[in-house]
């Protein structure tokens, strides 16, 4: 069973994977599982991700003011104009996650978002559709019953890659869904916990 701990400063229960520092803790109680309808916000996120593939979540978010500044503070339309010449400073900046092959696929899938967006008048009314403009509740006791995808993360995924986005995976979405609150799943004990659960399903 998931180890109930409590933060120096206050006597709330909180998720354990949010207890290594503040920055952290801070990202679990302001915004992980809160649910984001602003675009810009939702593409900031959707990028990272795409950056966290095989690295850990509080990598990228240490890293986080270096990838706003590297990436025009995710302006979608400047990233999608980024070069080669771009591309060789971004691999030069220590700051961030230097693989070429990620940096390529951030500017790409600006691109596509772009196209999202035009097509759907928000990216907001493109993505909230996988969960039926709705928070799905997944009620989690301990770790053995996190799910790291999800029917949904699935559906996302592949519509996501049908449209030419890439680092795009089912684990990927369903981390994604988590973070921008369309999936609500802290742990049964958190006091987040009740706040977020929106809908059983």
């Amino acid at each position: 069973m998931a180890k109930i701990q409590y933060h120096p400063g206050d006597d709330k229960r909180r998720c354990d994977w949010c207890l290594k520092d503040d920055l952290y803790r801070d990202y679990h109680d302001q915004e992980w599982g809160v649910p984001s309808h602003d675009d810009h916000h939702l593409f900031e996120h959707l990028i990272l991700e795409t950056f966290q593939a095989g690295l850990s979540w509080y990598t990228i978010l240490k890293k986080r003011e270096n990838f706003r500044k590297a990436f025009h503070q995710f302006d979608a339309k400047k990233m999608s104009r980024m070069g080669e010449k771009d591309i060789l400073v971004l691999l030069d900046d220590a700051g961030i996650i230097r693989s070429r092959a990620k940096i390529e696929s951030a500017i790409n899938n600006a691109k596509h978002y772009l196209d999202i967006v035009e097509e759907f008048d928000s990216f907001d009314r493109y993505i909230w559709q996988f969960t039926n403009y709705e928070t799905i509740y997944i009620p989690v006791s301990e770790w053995s019953e996190v799910q790291t995808t999800t029917p949904q993360s699935d559906a996302m995924a592949k519509d996501l890659k049908k449209r030419g986005f890439k680092f795009i995976g089912s684990t990927t979405c369903m981390a994604y869904m988590e973070a921008v609150g369309m999936v609500s799943d802290h742990f049964n004990y958190c006091y987040k916990h009740e706040k977020n659960s929106t809908r059983i399903s």
